[in-house]
């Protein structure tokens, strides 16, 4: 699929492993979430457009490449995707962070918003939608629904864990969005989990129940 993009690094899938262990605690299930991103980000970010500057170096002035335009807006979906927001602000710290907060139906497993605070002006800005999980992919058509009604146009969307159910639903509502997934799992049960997934990710990353 055009604008999908499956990271098969070792590195991320190795990670990965880790997180899907039940006896992995909350400490390093968090780091390695962050770290996880890092990697995601790194692969995902690959296209920022850069343009020359001027730079005097202890031997010399030169025009050397630095990024361009516009800053980064990175957009969790509340509560799970702020385990991801620290990975790509490492990788670039002067990115605007903004918020989407969705709640689950439980019975019809579709997503409902409570909160949207977007970075201003967002239709300027290369936008990363970041939640460790693409399930039914209900909350993340949500999400990129809202920042194109705040005017949002470039938009990425990082999901460390994804059920293939999910991931053709996100595709075919926005097909202009770039889709970049850890590992696609096997699918969905019953109760709309990602199988053989690794859990709740928020409660997981907070450690809650």
């Amino acid at each position: 699929m055009e604008n999908v993009f499956i990271m098969e690094h070792p590195l991320i899938q190795h990670k990965i492993s880790m997180l899907r262990k039940k006896e992995t605690g909350t400490n390093e299930f968090r780091k390695l979430i962050e770290e996880i991103a890092i990697l995601m980000g790194f692969e995902a970010l690959r296209d920022l457009p850069l343009e020359d500057v001027a730079v005097e170096t202890p031997i010399e002035k030169c025009m050397t490449p630095m990024i361009a335009g516009k800053k980064l807006a990175v957009v969790p979906v509340l509560r799970a995707g702020l385990g991801m927001v620290n990975g790509i602000t490492t990788l670039v710290p002067s990115a605007k962070i903004g918020h989407i907060g969705l709640y689950r139906d439980p019975v019809t497993h579709e997503p409902h918003e409570y909160y949207c605070k977007l970075p201003d002006p967002i239709e300027q800005r290369l936008i990363v939608v970041v939640d460790p999980m693409l399930a039914t992919g209900g909350s993340a058509v949500s999400a990129v629904d809202f920042i194109k009604q705040h005017g949002g146009k470039s938009i990425k969307c990082m999901f460390i864990i994804a059920a293939p159910e999910g991931l053709k639903r996100l595709h075919e509502t926005h097909p202009d969005v770039q889709i970049y997934v850890g590992h696609l799992d096997r699918g969905l049960n019953e109760n709309a989990y990602i199988c053989p997934g690794l859990g709740d990710a928020g409660d997981r990353i907070f450690g809650t129940k």
